[in-house]
């Protein structure tokens, strides 16, 4: 019983994660369960059964708040379908770890880019607005999916940084559509893993342990991101997604960094996000009273 207790607070603090900065909870979940000495496809295939019902729940919540574009969500999520579905009939029972460095060193690029632009200049608008390219969405959900049902978790942290980058789309926006879409790649990887394990291995409590903390986190998360400055999530989306990479880069076997190496780069990287934060913070309040000021301008004279 404590087991599952547990389980449903890490799926609450996963949703919260994932609703409000586009990614994070089927890594937290699906290490959780590693730990506790299940199969890796087992894992994957609990926490993705488990999202089926956190991402509608997610998705719905998004689109009451504004944060959803549907045609970006078309255009990734069928790919993003496909995708799953082929890792995890076909590749679950193979081992990533050896893609993992490659993969994460694109993945902190990306991070590094989208914390320093986001800190030191806010959100970009030169092409804020424009429509994402359907040939840049296809094979961004193709990818996106794959890893996410081969690694246990994935989609968020590589179609979320995606997005951001291209400057096209607003943070919320970028993580609403992400979160949203993320229901038809759950749904699609659960049906690769139910024919490829049988149901095997798969805990049921474990599954709707995850989900109900899921579900109470969704719509939090979900208001959440819709008043969090876009600036500031900007930050915090960055900092996450080289800690997070940093992290799995430190602790592949191509590197194998002591504990004092890793223990210095983390304490190094959260001294920079936390600055990145209070700058971005800082620049927010600049640009409000900035704007407050220029309102008041004709009322004066």
């Amino acid at each position: 019983m404590r087991k599952l207790v547990l389980l449903a607070i890490v799926g609450l603090a996963a949703q919260l994660v994932d609703g409000s900065l586009g990614m994070a909870y089927g890594v937290t979940s699906t290490t959780l369960l590693l730990a506790t000495g299940a199969a890796p496809a087992a894992a994957s295939a609990t926490v993705h059964l488990a999202e089926i019902g956190t991402t509608l729940v997610s998705g719905a919540s998004h689109w009451k708040f504004g944060n959803v574009d549907w045609k970006v969500v078309f255009r990734i999520a069928v790919p993003g379908a496909i995708g799953s579905f082929a890792g995890a009939t076909f590749l679950s029972s193979l081992s990533t770890d050896s893609a993992a460095p490659i993969m994460s060193g694109i993945l902190l690029a990306l991070g590094v880019y989208i914390l320093i632009r986001f800190t030191a200049w806010g959100t970009p608008r030169g092409r804020l607005g424009k429509p994402v390219r359907k040939r840049f969405l296809a094979p961004l959900g193709v990818f996106a999916g794959f890893v996410d049902s081969t690694g246990g978790g994935g989609w968020g942290p590589v179609a979320t940084p995606a997005l951001l980058a291209s400057g096209r789309m607003e943070p919320r926006k970028v993580i609403g559509s992400v979160d949203t879409s993320e229901f038809l790649v759950a749904v699609a990887a659960s049906i690769g893993f139910l024919i490829g394990l049988g149901g095997e291995g798969i805990p049921v409590g474990g599954v709707i342990a995850l989900l109900l903390g899921g579900l109470i986190a969704a719509p939090i998360a979900a208001w959440l991101v819709r008043h969090i400055p876009s600036r500031i999530l900007g930050s915090l989306v960055g900092g996450l997604i080289v800690l997070t990479n940093v992290r799995t880069i430190l602790n592949s076997d191509f590197l194998n960094a002591s504990f004092a190496v890793r223990t210095a780069s983390y304490i190094v990287i959260a001294v920079v996000w936390a600055g990145a934060i209070a700058w971005s913070l800082r620049a927010y309040r600049a640009e409000r009273a900035e704007v407050k000021a220029a309102e008041a301008e004709p009322v004066a004279a």
